[in-house]
């Protein structure tokens, strides 16, 4: 889908605030309801508004640890690579796992409560997955900047 100005003004509105209604997302990008709605509709439709989301505050929530977890498995087959992220994917305490080049295999962010509930993430529910080789944790010191919005380009 080519996107145009009045498309990327809607990605950008909504990116910043999903619970906009339609009427007033239309007078932030100049068109009335109705072509705005169908510009809504046409990017859902092509994917490029995957869901709408309600981000909740982590600490608020009781997680006040973020944590970077670098795990390598045993061998790289497709079938262990398979495995290992359908296992992961079933903890809710993951919430990014990145396949990534060089000496890990994975890295993955976690939100737990403290320190004792990652020791029981780690011990309880990480490693009983078949095929892990070694784990690493970094614990993040304080969050610099935390951002949901992807950039947009430019419109052509």
């Amino acid at each position: 889908m080519k996107l145009d100005t009045i498309d990327l003004r809607i990605l950008a509105e909504l990116q910043a605030d999903g619970s906009l209604s339609n009427v007033e997302l239309a007078r932030r990008v100049h068109l009335s309801p109705s072509p705005c709605l169908a510009r809504v509709k046409a990017l859902e439709a092509a994917g490029v508004i995957q869901r709408y989301v309600a981000l909740a505050n982590a600490a608020a929530l009781g997680l006040g640890l973020n944590v970077f977890i670098s795990i390598s498995l045993k061998t790289q087959s497709k079938e262990a690579l398979a495995a290992f992220e359908q296992s992961i994917a079933e903890h809710d305490q993951v919430m990014e796992c990145y396949l990534m080049t060089g000496d890990s295999d994975y890295l993955i962010r976690v939100a737990v409560a403290d320190i004792s509930a990652l020791e029981r993430f780690i011990l309880d529910q990480l490693t009983p997955i078949p095929g892990i080789e070694k784990i690493r944790t970094s614990f993040t010191l304080k969050q610099v900047r935390y951002k949901t919005a992807l950039p947009l380009p430019a419109a052509r």
